[in-house]
């Protein structure tokens, strides 16, 4: 490996130095939970804060575990705290166990009681000062006791409990300030501290800020740390309810039930096993609609083939080729509603178009027989539709399956609506069909497969039958 020479005379590894350097944005993470958590190991992220505090870079930098996700649910204020951190790292047993199930690789646990001693030992060798806000009386200048006794060249430049009056807080703030302080740990609790961080983040001086929860508590002797043993076969959450059973008794034994489940539903939505159940599900519910749609209405349909064969002679159906999902193109059926050279005709009609945008609609289209007006009326010509519901090509419910010459005219993320398998109804054929422009019937269809399941699908096949009884848009 290269090595590469510092200014103090350190050998640093041309990777670490890379790691110190690099703007947070590049830096390696694993989406979980809709978060980026950082990939680092310890030694190299101990080494990176104090880089940012020794350099000036403004950096907040918040501990993400099972305790934090679950918060982070019931709380929008905390989610924002969390969105604006510079750096977020994964925080316990939690975290691995809900990257394992996703599939996703984190690098070291970089819980804040492990980095802080590795943080006051690279503070004390670049001449970094530290600031300890939070606990109860005492507690945090016993922390900076405990790493001072171990570092004597470290730089403690204040602590400050954190039962201050509410009043003193702009005292507290221009204490900080005053100390010249490259680094301030906040122990206030989780979502407190780093409510406070995002309160105050403006007025403080201090380059990096660290929100740490009870780090102080375990440094400054008031509750035992989990034996190494322990942290070894990670079980300190363990520990620590055995320590305070009355106070952590529902974070850790309730809490860590539900955040498995949401960590279940995180890594089922990563490794898309929503989507193929949802996929499954729909397929079995579009088979079973189409094959019972076919058997109640074979009467009608009977019928109206009857009628229009009997009208002019011509062919039953009308096969179109169709874009289906990602732009694959397919045969469409319907029972034909227009004079056989309605096509021909067409191109002399596209200035009388009723509807803007790329796919063309005329209310009194002259190629329209008398009998097709009657079936589109009642939307009775779609019925065919069920063949290739049934092939596979279409679905009950999905956008509208566009014609060739529409997509050549798409623009933007109108090509988005090609991103699902079509459908005979949809959002918009229940809110008025041909009465909304192209460009709302985009965003309706785009707005649908993002958000589609199975219930909303079966909503939409209940309202298809009053909005084709009603006729809104139907021409």
């Amino acid at each position: 490996m290269k090595q590469i020479a510092s200014t103090d005379f350190q050998i640093i590894p041309e990777q670490e130095l890379a790691l110190r350097f690099a703007p947070d944005s590049k830096l390696p993470t694993a989406q979980l939970f809709g978060l980026p958590l950082v990939k680092a190991q310890r030694g190299q992220m101990a080494r990176r804060i104090v880089s940012k505090a020794r350099r000036g870079r403004e950096t907040v930098v918040n501990f993400i575990n099972a305790h934090c996700v679950n918060t982070a649910r019931a709380d929008r204020a905390y989610r924002e705290a969390l969105k604006d951190s510079d750096m977020l790292l994964p925080d316990g047993v939690g975290m691995e166990i809900a990257a394992r199930m996703a599939g996703r690789a984190l690098g070291d646990n970089l819980n804040g009681t492990d980095l802080y001693p590795e943080i006051c030992a690279e503070a004390a060798c670049e001449g970094v000062g530290l600031f300890l806000l939070g606990g109860a009386p005492g507690v945090a200048a016993d922390a900076a006791g405990w790493a001072k006794s171990r570092h004597k060249a470290l730089r403690i430049c204040g602590t400050q409990h954190g039962y201050y009056d509410q009043a003193d807080e702009d005292a507290v703030i221009a204490m900080i300030n005053a100390s010249q302080a490259g680094i301030l740990f906040v122990g206030f609790g989780v979502p407190l501290q780093e409510k406070w961080i995002e309160r105050n983040r403006h007025r403080i001086d201090v380059p990096v800020i660290l929100g740490v929860g009870g780090l102080f508590d375990y440094y400054s002797g008031r509750i035992p740390r989990a034996p190494k043993l322990v942290r070894a076969c990670k079980s300190e959450w363990m520990w620590r309810l055995a320590m305070e059973p009355r106070r952590l008794a529902q974070r850790y034994l309730l809490g860590n039930a539900a955040f498995l489940l949401h960590a279940a539903a995180a890594a089922a939505q990563i490794r898309g096993w929503n989507d193929r159940a949802y996929d499954a599900t729909k397929r079995a519910l579009d088979v079973t609609v189409a094959m019972l749609a076919l058997i109640v209405l074979l009467p009608l349909l009977l019928l109206t083939a009857l009628a229009i064969w009997t009208e002019d002679r011509g062919p039953i159906f009308f096969f179109q080729t169709r874009i289906g999902a990602d732009g694959v193109p397919f045969r469409m059926v319907k029972f034909r509603s227009m004079f056989t050279d309605a096509e021909a005709r067409k191109t002399a009609l596209l200035a009388a178009s009723d509807r803007q945008g790329a796919s063309f609609k005329m209310r009194r289209d002259p190629r329209i027989t008398r009998v097709g007006r009657i079936i589109r009326r009642l939307s009775i010509d779609e019925l065919p539709q069920l063949f290739n519901v049934l092939g596979g090509s279409m679905a009950i419910v999905g956008p509208r399956p566009a014609l060739a010459s529409e997509v050549g005219t798409y623009r933007h993320a109108q090509w988005e609506r090609l991103g699902g398998k079509p459908g005979i109804t949809c959002s918009w054929q229940v809110s008025g069909r041909a009465d909304i422009p192209f460009h709302r019937q985009a965003i309706m269809d785009r707005a649908y497969l993002r958000r589609r399941n199975i219930l909303m699908d079966m909503r939409l096949m209940v309202q298809t039958i009053p909005a084709v009884i009603g006729g809104r848009g139907a021409y």
